[in-house]
C-alpha cells in the first residue's frame, strides 16, 4: 500500500497498533477534547463568536489485493440487458422444444467485466464499487468502531469505475436458484478465477481515517464480506475473499494472469471442476445430436 507518497512495505501486522493500544489512545483523545472544549469555546465566542472550521485533508491509497478465494464473476449479460430494455418476446411451445435452454460457453464469456481495448494490463476487470461497498459493510462486524455505514460512505471512496483483475479464469458451472418466488433450481455459468489480485486505488478523508483504520477495514471486509457472487456476505458461499498484499506477493499471479494468458483462457477455457467438465460434456453431446 502507499499512502500519499510513502511505501507501504511492512506487513499489515507489523504496522498496526494493538487494539488495546488504539482503544487507549481513542480514550485518552476523548478526555483530552472534553477537558479543552470549553476553554476553547471560551476562546472562539471571545474573539467576536466566529466558527472556525478547520479544512479537511484527503488521503491516497493503492493498496494490492490477494485473493484467499475464488473469485466467480457475475456481470450481466448484454442479451439480459436488452431483454430489460425492450422486452423480450415470449416463445412458443415449439420453439422452446427446438431450442437450447442455455448456451454455456456464450454465458460464461458475458459473466466477466471486461476491458474493451487492448489499452491496459489485464483484459479482466472488476466495479471499483465493489471493495467500497465490501469495506463499508464490514463496519457492522467490528465492536466499538466509533463510526457507522453511512458515515465511512461519505469518508472514504475508489478512485475510477473499474480495477484491473489478474488472474486466469476458468468455466464453472454450478446449480442455482432463480429469483422469485419460486426459488426453481437453474443451470449457471460463469467464469471463476482460482487465484486473483488487483491494485485499488482508495481515498479518505483525513484525520478522520488513517492507515491504520483503513487497513484494519479492508482486513475484516476481505476477510467477513468479498466481493463476486457466492461471497462470504451471503451467507452460503465463502468465495471473494482477500487480504492486503504487497505487489511482490502478488508477483506470479501477475506475470501468469495478464491480458495474453486472460484472451486464451476465455477463447478455450480450462473446467474449473469434474462437475463441469461433465456437464459441459453431456451439453455439446445433446447439441450435436439436435443438429446444433
Amino acid at each position: 500500500m502507499k499512502i500519499g507518497t510513502r511505501p507501504y512495505d511492512d506487513t499489515v501486522a507489523a504496522r498496526m497498533k494493538t487494539d488495546a493500544e488504539f482503544r487507549n489512545e481513542v480514550s485518552a483523545q476523548q478526555r483530552n477534547e472534553t477537558q479543552t472544549e470549553d476553554g476553547e469555546m471560551a476562546k472562539k465566542q471571545d474573539a467576536g463568536g466566529e466558527i472556525i472550521i478547520e479544512q479537511m485533508q484527503v488521503g491516497n491509497a493503492a493498496v494490492w489485493i490477494k485473493g484467499l478465494s475464488p473469485l466467480i464473476y457475475n456481470a450481466m449479460s448484454a442479451k439480459v440487458k436488452e431483454g430489460m430494455l425492450t422486452g423480450s418476446a415470449r416463445k412458443s411451445a415449439a420453439e422452446k422444444a427446438a431450442s437450447l435452454r442455455h448456451y454455456p460457453m456464450e454465458e460464461y464469456r458475458a459473466s466477466v467485466y471486461r476491458r474493451d481495448d487492448d489499452d491496459g494490463p489485464t483484459r479482466l476487470t472488476f466495479p471499483a464499487v465493489a471493495f467500497k461497498s465490501a469495506a463499508v459493510g464490514a463496519i457492522r462486524h467490528i465492536p466499538n468502531s466509533g463510526t457507522n455505514m453511512t458515515a465511512m460512505r461519505q469518508l472514504m471512496w475508489v478512485m475510477g469505475d473499474k480495477v484491473d483483475v489478474y488472474g486466469v479464469p476458468q468455466m464453472h458451472m454450478a446449480v442455482t436458484k432463480q429469483a422469485g418466488m419460486t426459488g426453481a433450481p437453474d443451470m449457471r455459468t460463469r467464469a471463476i478465477v482460482p487465484e486473483w489480485c488487483c491494485c485499488v486505488t482508495l481515498r479518505f478523508v483525513m484525520p478522520i481515517l488513517n492507515e491504520t483504520t483503513l487497513a484494519r477495514l479492508l482486513d475484516a471486509a476481505g476477510l467477513v464480506i468479498g466481493v463476486g457472487d457466492f461471497r462470504q456476505e451471503k451467507g452460503k458461499g465463502n468465495y471473494g475473499q482477500f487480504q492486503i498484499a504487497s505487489k511482490d506477493e502478488c508477483a506470479e499471479i501477475i506475470k501468469a494472469g495478464g491480458m495474453k494468458a486472460q484472451d486464451k483462457a476465455l477463447e478455450d477455457p480450462t473446467f474449473y471442476d469434474r462437475e463441469t467438465a461433465e456437464l459441459y460434456a453431456s451439453y455439446t453431446a445433446e447439441r450435436k445430436r439436435r443438429g446444433k
